[in-house]
């Protein structure tokens, strides 16, 4: 009888409870929703985005790199547009023509006659203050905040990218959280990092009079989300060393990369001729964009990692690190120079200095012949059956270096640079038809080899590490919180014994002092700077001047590759340059007795440039490893 009783109760608890889901929800559907459907009906209830600030982008040292400031949008939801309306006022305000307003109106009413969308980006605070005292008159139209992109210092615009609007294929990809009219990231950091910069949008519904005047919020703002800002980021850019580094490069092209090589933290990343950031954003976007990108200097290409240039004789650090592991060559080795490298009616010509020379004078004198020598040693290696086999055991070691593979860097748009596989070679020559002498040029960083200024200031962090290197990257970490949030990075290993490393940098520590690069290096001796020289060969002009160095010799601080177009010889612009940037990095200010290098470098007074400059460079191409 118990039991009955029970059940019974708990039938009539359960109808109860169901009942009063049911009640509530009733009252949601016909007081609460009805409410809401009826408002819509009267045009009196808009739905606003809330649009959050993106996240601000620091230096190393917590300056700001990219930050916002406050716009205004005209919104407009077409169907509540009075066809009647007199459009006159309000073209005069905004400054548009009749043509141009129908022409507006009818791609807001083709993206959705009832949703919301963006009429006019970006009008300033003056044509605002115009627009509120007569936007009653103009049902359907209303005024938006929100924010763009400031950019305080001007400065690293090809690293930290810029922000435009949305594609249709960029809102069909987005599920929904993108619309007509919103940006994003195009390039740089902007793009990389998009989702922690954009933050999420709020919403906001406005009660609205028969004016177009506004009422308050609906329901008390019990319907509404607030914006959530998006995440800051702190870089390991030192924005002195940057902004003195496009001083340098102002006026030629090139590209400069500057890395830590204890963390893989990028310091500078310079591609020039470079551009003002605060030019892609607002009314006149468009307009700037066409402008540059027709620019046949090209300034809107990043040459720091998308340009790939022949790395000439920077690159014989490589050979001999591949030589000492391999066992063909050890510190005592020696070789003769008469003047370059001669095998048949192939010579490869060299500059005048001591001969025979050991791997350390190799390096210091940066003679040709001894790596034709090491390569040939290489490539004709008896352990291997067939060429085939010795030059891809020769091209693996290289990209183990960086070479020929993307280093990872955080931005988009970087290349892979161009170490030639066996098929390139079958190809030309025909199917086990070659041998090391037809590819001799590949010794001392010419003929088909082609690297981009990242992957060579990379090489360089490896010497500087006797062995290994972090993935090269721009941003430190996340502000969660108000604290740091580091991002991790891998560390790479490269398989050469580190005791080799200490016979290149000691080397490369003689080159400013009594080497290649004496012309200007004595004056910076304090510094310990190792380097390499390179003048690389260019088909369509001058001679490339290129450098790769890290300082001080040991527990290194910084690392760099240059690379200056149709300036001739490395020792001639690229390494002065990159004296004077290891100089202020160190040192962190200027310094008198070497006040007159830095003049001859803003100069710019060297060979002229050929009439294209965009043939000075090689681009990615889907054929550049074949």
């Amino acid at each position: 009888m118990n039991i009955f009783q029970n059940r019974q109760k708990l039938i009539i608890y359960l109808i109860t409870f169901f009942g009063i889901i049911f009640f509530f929800r009733l009252f949601y559907l016909q007081v609460i929703a009805g409410k809401y459907k009826q408002f819509a009906a009267d045009n009196a209830l808009q739905k606003r985005t809330i649009y959050p600030p993106r996240g601000l982008i620091f230096d190393r040292n917590n300056k700001v790199l990219v930050g916002n400031e406050a716009v205004y949008d005209l919104m407009v939801v077409p169907y509540r547009v009075n066809p009647k309306m007199d459009k006159n006022e309000m073209c005069e305000i905004l400054e548009i023509s009749i043509n141009e307003f129908d022409s507006i109106f009818k791609a807001t009413k083709e993206y959705s006659n009832r949703k919301a969308s963006v009429f006019l980006k970006s009008i300033s605070v003056k044509t605002y203050g115009q627009l509120q005292e007569c936007l009653y008159k103009y049902h359907g139209f209303y005024v938006q905040p929100r924010t763009i992109r400031k950019y305080p210092m001007k400065l690293a615009s090809h690293a930290m990218g810029y922000v435009g609007e949305v594609t249709q294929q960029d809102i069909d990809n987005s599920n929904g959280y993108y619309k007509p009219g919103d940006m994003l990231g195009i390039s740089g950091l902007e793009k990389s990092y998009e989702n922690y910069l954009r933050g999420v949008n709020g919403e906001k519904y406005i009660l609205v009079d028969v004016h177009n005047s506004e009422q308050g919020s609906y329901m008390k703002g019990e319907l509404d989300r607030a914006a959530k800002p998006g995440i800051d980021l702190v870089t390991g850019i030192d924005i002195e060393l940057q902004a003195y580094a496009e001083k340098l490069m102002k006026g030629k092209s090139g590209g400069i990369v500057a890395i830590q090589p204890s963390t893989g933290e990028v310091l500078s990343m310079v591609s020039s001729p470079y551009y003002d950031p605060s030019l892609l954003h607002g009314r006149d976007r468009a307009k700037q964009y066409l402008r540059l990108s027709r620019d046949k200097s090209k300034p809107l290409f990043n040459r720091a990692i998308s340009a790939m240039y022949p790395p000439g004789s920077t690159f014989k650090v490589v050979m001999a690190l591949i030589g000492l592991k391999e066992g063909i060559l050890t510190p005592q080795t020696t070789y003769s120079c008469h003047l370059g490298y001669t095998i048949g009616s192939l010579h490869i010509s060299c500059h005048e200095h001591p001969s025979p020379l050991d791997l350390h004078g190799s390096i210091v004198n940066s003679c040709n012949a001894y790596y034709c020598y090491t390569f040939r040693s290489l490539i004709d290696l008896k352990r291997y059956t067939n060429i085939v086999d010795a030059y891809n055991n020769w091209r693996y070691n290289v990209t183990q270096f960086g070479a020929g593979v993307k280093t990872g860097i955080d931005i988009p748009g970087e290349a892979i640079g161009i170490i030639p596989t066996y098929k390139r070679y079958d190809k030309i020559y025909g199917k086990g038809r070659w041998k090391s002498s037809n590819i001799l040029s590949l010794s001392i960083g010419q003929a088909e080899i082609s690297l981009t200024p990242i992957q060579m200031a990379n090489i360089a962090v490896i010497i500087a590490n006797k062995g290994y290197y972090y993935t090269p990257h721009i941003v430190k970490g996340l502000i969660v919180n108000g604290l740091v949030r580091p991002i991790p990075f891998k560390k790479n290993v490269v398989n050469v014994n580190p005791i080799y490393f200490d016979y290149i940098a000691d080397a490369m520590k003689e080159v400013p002092i009594t080497g290649t690069a004496i012309r200007y290096g004595p004056r910076f001796e304090q510094y310990q700077i190792c380097g390499k020289t390179g003048t690389a060969q260019n088909p369509h002009g001058e001679n490339h001047s290129l450098f790769i160095c890290f300082a001080p010799r040991h527990n290194p601080q910084i690392a760099i590759a240059a690379i200056v177009e149709n300036a001739g010889q490395g020792a001639h612009w690229a390494a002065p340059i990159s004296f004077l940037l290891i100089e202020r990095y160190i040192s962190r200010k200027e310094q008198e007795k070497t006040k007159y290098i830095e003049e001859i470098m803003l100069s710019n007074n060297y060979y002229p440039k050929p009439k294209t400059e965009s043939e000075n460079i090689i681009e990615p191409s889907e054929e550049q490893n074949e």
